[in-house]
């Protein structure tokens, strides 16, 4: 099935809708960017089997490295003589076709890449172009990279976030073979990732926007009650249906959706940006960071600070998120959403030194504040004093000898 939808990538649903969209794209040479991890998966294959079925001469590559501009750009002039791009794995595997394939088509965009200012969000013009498609088969939940406008690219000491309209993939294939073998610990953590990136713009944003609210909060909801049934499969020890699988995939992609964040103010991302640069000095996942510093951003926001957003607006959609799920949450929000991850299985533990945590602060708004605006009006002593609270300090033990 092909599904045509009101964003530009088109989401196609099984080798059905593969091979009728491989029927209009140009058959030819084809790359195929496959995570290193899947090159011997039922999805690689099934993948394989209709690119070459439609006429295409496939070209197999599995990039490991560490997906900085250096590598995107060999990897840029590898590809270069294909005619199609394709990209299986995870949100890291096609960020990396994009933002290849990008700086192989436009001169503008290989030269950006090179940049080593300060700024973490390097957005590119209206200029900037690709000729060739893009299609991504996303393996993972929660990432949404294969209908995102944007990708990340480690960048000096954190990451970089590349946007342009031009790094939008064609079509995305979405299939349950794809996430078959995706362990359920990661795929708990990509719900609880789309529901975070659900519920920040909404609650971020001090604007009421009736159309744009319903979408946010059904789709909030929904994620919820998808969520509690993975979690109760997974505590039953037994693998989430290809059925939910597949419900999660499309929805989690669709959180990217334009309409999800129509005419809301455009930089309300404050706690993914620290939860990145936690993540990366830490060299914690991701979404262990954001586990770890959500209850505190929503108690920030609940005590008054409007800077991190609108408490009304969070009470509001946090009440829909617990219609949707029948597990027991609180009524107040940090409260609930700690006793949601904890539900979910999701750790949400860090540590780290308290000088650790001010270089963090200072990375942090060097790269994304101090004169840039996607941090608002959040000092280095903020973003410190937020990351001390959502952060353990390391435990001292004391050894007592015996006499």
């Amino acid at each position: 099935m092909n599904l045509p939808w009101s964003g530009p990538t088109r989401l196609l649903l099984g080798a059905e809708g593969l091979a009728d969209w491989l029927s209009y794209a140009p058959a030819g040479r084809t790359s195929l960017l496959v995570d290193p991890a899947l090159t011997g998966s039922r999805i690689t294959a099934l993948v394989e089997g209709e690119l070459e079925r439609a006429g295409h001469l496939v070209h197999r590559l599995a990039p490991d490295g560490p997906g900085d501009a250096t590598e995107i750009l060999a990897l840029a002039a590898r590809t270069a003589r294909s005619d199609l791009i394709v990209a299986v794995g995870g949100g890291t595997c096609v960020d990396r076709a994009k933002l290849a394939l990008v700086a192989q088509d436009s001169p503008a965009a290989a030269q950006a890449l090179r940049d080593t200012s300060r700024c973490g969000l390097l957005a590119l013009g209206p200029r900037v172009r690709r000729a060739r498609p893009l299609l991504a088969v996303p393996t993972t939940v929660g990432p949404g990279s294969e209908i995102s406008r944007v990708a990340c690219m480690p960048h000096r000491q954190g990451k970089r976030l590349v946007s342009a309209e031009a790094l939008t993939p064609d079509a995305a294939l979405l299939d349950a073979a794809a996430t078959e073998t995706l362990p359920a610990d990661l795929l708990q953590e990509g719900v609880l990732e789309a529901l975070f990136r659900t519920v920040t713009p909404y609650a971020g944003d001090h604007k009421d926007l009736p159309v744009e609210d319903a979408f946010c909060e059904a789709a909030a909801e929904q994620l919820a009650g998808l969520g509690h049934r993975a979690a109760a499969l997974r505590e039953r020890g037994r693998p989430a249906d290809a059925a939910l699988r597949l419900d999660l995939a499309r929805l989690s992609g669709l959180t990217h959706a334009t309409w999800m964040r129509l005419g809301r103010t455009p930089f309300t991302t404050e706690g993914w940006i620290i939860a990145n640069e936690l993540s990366t000095a830490l060299g914690v996942r991701k979404m262990t960071a954001v586990a770890a510093l959500l209850p505190h951003l929503w108690r920030a926001v609940l005590d008054g600070d409007e800077r991190y957003g609108s408490a009304a607006r969070l009470r509001h959609i946090w009440d829909r998120v617990r219609r949707g799920t029948p597990q027991p949450l609180s009524a107040d929000p940090a409260r609930g959403i700690a006793g949601l991850m904890d539900g979910w299985g999701i750790g949400r533990h860090v540590t780290a030194p308290p000088q650790r945590l001010a270089a963090v602060a200072r990375q942090t708004t060097r790269a994304w504040g101090a004169g840039l605006p996607m941090l608002g009006g959040l000092l280095t002593a903020d973003v410190e004093a937020l990351l001390r609270r959502a952060v353990d300090a390391p435990r001292t033990t004391s050894v007592l000898r015996a006499a």
